[in-house]
């Protein structure tokens, strides 16, 4: 199993950014891909972006294209959802996930962090 630890979230205003931080640990994660999701009030929790550790391959939900960006430091088995030119549509719990393939789809990612809240005020 593979832990999960995020940091990040806050409460700023459209237009700024924030940046969201997870660290996993335990068994084989450096072949994870690990990825974000999220859940606004009243809605399901949606895909957000994925990366694999081990090579960087990316992948970013249509809605947050050119606005979210994922990245890792594998030494530091780190991602970073870098999240600029936020809307209140933002707003909602972001949990980091961890899998064994990078995916659009929840199914696919075994572990789950406990969420961090981010809320963006118009």
């Amino acid at each position: 199993q593979v832990q999960l630890a995020e940091s990040g979230g806050g409460s700023v205003q459209a237009g700024a950014s924030l940046r969201l931080s997870c660290v996993a640990a335990g068994p084989a994660v450096d072949n994870h891909a690990m990825g974000y999701f999220r859940q606004a009030p009243g809605k399901e929790r949606e895909f957000v972006a994925a990366i694999t550790l081990s090579v960087g391959l990316t992948l970013h939900a249509s809605s947050v294209q050119g606005r979210f960006t994922i990245s890792r430091d594998r030494a530091k088995r780190t991602i970073y959802l870098q999240m600029n030119n936020l809307k209140p549509e933002d707003t909602g719990i972001y949990y980091c996930a961890s899998g064994s393939r990078r995916s659009y789809a929840e199914s696919e990612y075994s572990d789950w962090g406990q969420g961090t809240r981010v809320t963006v005020s118009s």
